[in-house]
């Protein structure tokens, strides 16, 4: 399976974001993956999707991904329009669900995102729905999946959006030892660790990146990616992330927020 992740795309094609054009990044990427990650079971599409969410937006962004010809289950992010996205991933290869089980693991979606806000929160009633889900599946393994980074990552600025109750939802995980992993999008950067022998893991975005361990809004000069994953009977996970060798433009790396 394939992780896709923020990528910001505008309503219009040729919408740049810091001087990359997101729509030629992201059609770069399908192409990267296309050539070496298909055949595949699945993508899943992390979050920010938009980044000027509108109805043009989503069918554009449901059109690229559509290429793979792979069922697409989608969340949203912080610059995302829910209710949009919901319409434009509801039917076809592009889904909009709350779970998903295949080949004995359960894939869990949650949105993390907070209305008018780029920070992160559950509800007791969206940790209560998580709780349900994991104790009525059967399923031996279980991947919990949402936009927000759910653990501080080391960069000041991005830990502040970070979800704000992390410990009542590693209480809820940690309830159920079936889950092995749980993979965000959100920092524009890949990270990787454990908790409880849980893999944490979070993913390039398609388009700019954001510098690890920074303090304030920085730009890192890495090229778009996604990631891999090979989910195996026994609950273990092999991943990997895929950069592209080109940037699509010029990224404005100086640059102090957006």
């Amino acid at each position: 399976m394939l992780q896709i992740t923020d990528t910001h795309l505008f309503e219009t094609p040729d919408g740049c974001l810091l001087g990359l054009n997101t729509e030629q990044s992201l059609k770069a990427v399908i192409d990267d993956v296309s050539a070496k990650h298909l055949p595949a079971d699945l993508v899943l599409a992390t979050g920010d999707l938009a980044h000027m969410p509108a109805a043009s937006t989503y069918k554009r962004v449901t059109s690229h991904l559509a290429r793979l010809g792979l069922p697409v289950y989608c969340l949203p992010g912080n610059h995302d329009e829910s209710t949009l996205l919901n319409s434009a991933f509801n039917g076809g290869l592009c889904r909009f669900e709350s779970q998903l089980h295949h080949n004995g693991w359960q894939f869990i979606f949650l949105d993390s995102t907070i209305p008018g806000s780029e920070g992160a929160h559950f509800s007791a009633e969206r940790l209560q729905q998580l709780d349900r889900m994991l104790a009525d599946s059967d399923a031996p393994h279980a991947l919990v999946c949402l936009h927000h980074n759910p653990v501080n990552i080391g960069s000041r600025w991005l830990d502040t959006m970070a979800l704000d109750n992390q410990d009542e939802f590693f209480a809820v995980i940690d309830r159920h030892t079936q889950v092995r992993g749980i993979m965000w999008g959100h920092v524009h950067q890949e990270f990787t660790g454990t908790r409880n022998g849980v893999q944490l893991m979070s993913t390039p975005s398609t388009c700019i990146q954001f510098m690890p361990g920074s303090n304030e809004f920085a730009l890192d000069s890495s090229a778009p990616g996604y990631r891999w994953l090979l989910l195996h009977e026994d609950g273990t996970i092999e991943t990997g992330v895929e950069r592209l060798d080109w940037i699509p433009g010029m990224v404005d790396v100086s640059a102090s927020g957006y």
